[in-house]
């Protein structure tokens, strides 16, 4: 048996870079930071934020370019190891990123539109906001 399979939740940490590929195809690339929280040797609580980057290929470029920093997003992609060479010629670098196959927006970033933040979080907490290249999804969404 395989898997590979990543399931992310976290913030958008700045606007989508989107491009085409030689083929075409629109693609869309993003990081997402996540934090986890741990009590250090002298018992002080300290935050580590790990970063992901993200690629949305083909339909789903559209869900990652309307994606805004500070966007909480939950995730469920693949993990793709990449190998190329610099524009300048350089030695082979290699890069690891999540391809998504689904993205869910848990909570928009608030913009100071008291009434659509209000009608905003409550679509986030009820779970209506997301967007999978029109599949609908039985995820729970949290908000």
């Amino acid at each position: 048996m395989q898997m590979n399979r990543v399931v992310i939740a976290g913030y958008v940490s700045k606007k989508p870079e989107v491009r085409r590929l030689p083929s075409g195809t629109p693609v869309a690339n993003v990081q997402v930071g996540e934090s986890v929280r741990y009590a250090d040797g002298s018992g002080e609580t300290r935050e580590l934020t790990n970063w992901h980057s993200l690629s949305f290929y083909g339909k789903l470029a559209d869900v990652g370019q309307a994606l805004k920093k500070g966007d909480n997003i939950y995730i469920d992609g693949r993990l793709e190891q990449r190998k190329f060479i610099g524009c300048d010629g350089s030695k082979p670098r290699t890069v690891h990123e999540i391809v998504v196959s689904q993205c869910h927006v848990i909570a928009p970033v608030r913009r100071g539109n008291k009434a659509a933040d209000s009608a905003a979080g409550r679509n986030a907490a009820n779970g209506s906001v997301s967007a999978a290249a029109g599949l609908e999804s039985e995820w729970p969404v949290a908000g």
